[in-house]
């Protein structure tokens, strides 16, 4: 079994694409437990996100997993394969320390996905399918990102988001103070735009949600209201700015429904955020007028505003992953030799029985304890020096000089001359 790490993120697949393979909380056990049952991994783990959807493995057939991913989002494998990336073993420990380090999101320096990371291991763990492998990779990557954080300025100036989304509502509307803002889905990303916003004092905050439990909590906090889902129809066109971000697999805003409430509002124009993956709003809302209509991908190119000034940290945070990979691979390398060391002492007891054994019967017939003594030491002497001195005098011309350094080595000689 090898480690392996796969998967799409916003540098190698559009949003239209990452949609299509992301895997929504509720599908995760199910298609984690697929995974093992169906394509030979003895270990996974997901994290999907908005930006990414990766696999963590522990399998001996890699490619059966990318073939399994393809299938599961009933897609054709040729269509999906030029936005993979395949990770093995040491490449894979990297590629996971810098993701939860903030080093390879949209956002450099975020810290919401080492949480997002932590929710995957904990789903993983519920399924059934964490081991060994994957238990030791993702302790170690919380400590990698433990010391990332502690030690760099990696997250400062970082612009999340959902404070890209303030940027954009500041470049549209003269005041986010006279705007009234809508909030559809409840989750973090939400919440953490609902903060954003609402430090400008937005004339009204409404929170849509298929739950009302966790949308009551949220509109206390921040001083709202409320509404079902269901009355999004008959409410939305009475909001100018909108930021929907579900778990649902289709769109829940479609053209038709804003054309309506473009009508109402007497086109006066509306700020649409969908921060959701896959969408929540139809993209052919984009092509009506007065409609500002922005995905996540295009708060990405928002955010990079302020990189250059966190690209020293990023050296530094580079340097203690890379000491973190290393210690890891020597983990894997120590694990890896279990089983050689495990055959190695098996072999030396079951020489040292067969010499005691033989010396006992030899005892038992009345020989002096001296000379069986001598001869149990030359026998085991003999005996556990002969594969290294048989190898010695068979190996090749070419295969003799390092062997005999190894030997030196492992036996602790004095170096030869």
């Amino acid at each position: 079994m090898q480690l392996f790490a796969f998967g799409i993120n916003h540098r190698t697949a559009p949003l239209a694409v990452r949609e299509r393979v992301a895997f929504g909380p509720e599908l995760l056990p199910s298609a984690l437990r697929d995974a093992v049952a169906q394509a030979g991994a003895r270990e996974a783990a997901i994290v999907s996100t908005c930006n990414r959807t990766e696999l963590y493995c522990a399998t001996a057939e890699p490619r059966r997993l990318v073939s399994w991913l393809a299938s599961y989002h009933r897609l054709k494998e040729p269509w999906l394969e030029p936005h993979l990336y395949e990770l093995p073993r040491e490449a894979a420990v990297k590629h996971v320390f810098r993701v939860a380090s903030g080093l390879d999101s949209m956002v450099l320096g975020e810290a919401q996905i080492l949480g997002q990371i932590k929710q995957a291991v904990r789903s993983a763990a519920a399924a059934g399918t964490m081991g060994l492998l994957l238990n030791r990779l993702f302790q170690q990557t919380f400590s990698v990102a433990k010391e990332v954080r502690s030690h760099t300025d990696i997250g400062a100036a970082s612009v999340s988001l959902a404070a890209a989304a303030v940027r954009l509502a500041e470049r549209i509307y003269p005041s986010i103070a006279g705007q009234k803002a809508l909030f559809v889905g409840a989750g973090e990303m939400i919440e953490l735009c609902a903060t954003h916003f609402g430090a400008h004092s937005p004339r009204a905050i409404t929170f849509a949600n298929r739950t009302p439990e966790r949308a009551r909590e949220l509109a206390s906090r921040f001083g709202g209201s409320i509404q079902a889902l269901s009355d999004l129809p008959e409410i939305i066109a009475g909001y100018d700015i909108v930021v929907s971000s579900t778990a649902s697999p289709l769109p829940i805003i479609g053209k038709g429904l804003i054309e309506r409430a473009l009508r109402a509002r007497r086109h006066r124009p509306m700020l649409i955020i969908d921060l959701a993956v896959p969408r929540d709003v139809e993209a052919e809302v984009a092509d009506l007028d007065d409609v500002f209509l922005y995905t996540v991908d295009d708060l990405g190119r928002v955010v990079q505003e302020g990189k250059g000034q966190r690209q020293a940290a990023v050296r530094e945070a580079e340097a203690i992953i890379d000491a973190g990979v290393d210690d890891f691979m020597q983990w894997i390398a120590t694990r890896e030799a279990v089983p050689t060391i495990r055959e190695l002492r098996d072999q030396a007891e079951r020489v040292r029985r067969n010499e005691i054994d033989r010396a006992l019967r030899r005892l038992r017939r009345g020989e002096a304890a001296e000379p069986v003594l001598e001869a149990l030491s030359q026998a085991l002497t003999n005996k556990l020096i002969h594969p290294p001195t048989h190898a010695l005098n068979h190996a090749t011309e070419q295969d003799r000089e390092p062997l005999a350094r190894m030997i030196e080595r492992v036996y602790q000689l004095r170096s030869r001359e």
